[in-house]
């Protein structure tokens, strides 16, 4: 009855009609959250391309920069630093998450979609830092295992 092309919501039971909503509202909660994933994506890009005409060094050359000038060790407390802050996020992300999908659409506030485009840029934020050093690290021949994400 579910796949019925007779979308009449007075012949439906109780049960279907919910299940009908869980749809709904499972199908809605995904696509905002693959918008807000793609527009921060995309914003990100643009940003980058901003800032190459300022004649500004990049945020991925500064932090190359950084990592060149490091010692193993150093680069292996902040790879470490990374990963415990991305996991962390990561975590905080996956419980938005969780929430979201059993908060009823309408109760979803504006302030959990801000929180949840905020989780993402910063998660991919320290990912950008985290692979420059994790890559510094390799190219200077040091073990990286147990440190990957």
């Amino acid at each position: 009855m579910l796949l019925s092309t007779d979308w009449s919501i007075e012949k439906l039971s109780l049960f279907e009609r919910t299940e009908q909503m869980k749809i709904v509202k499972n199908a809605t909660l995904w696509s905002l959250l693959i918008l807000i994933s793609l527009a921060d994506s995309g914003c990100s890009k643009k940003e980058e391309e901003e800032e190459k005409p300022a004649a500004k060094p990049s945020f991925y050359a500064k932090v190359k920069t950084e990592a060149e000038q490091k010692e193993p060790e150093e680069l292996r407390t902040e790879v470490m630093k990374y990963k415990e802050q991305i996991t962390a996020k990561k975590l905080e992300l996956e419980k938005l998450t969780t929430k979201l999908q059993t908060v009823p659409f309408e109760e979803i506030l504006e302030e959990d979609g801000k929180r949840l485009e905020e989780l993402n840029r910063s998660i991919s934020t320290l990912k950008k830092r985290y692979d420059v050093y994790i890559q510094e690290l390799r190219k200077k021949g040091e073990d990286t295992s147990g440190l990957e994400i």
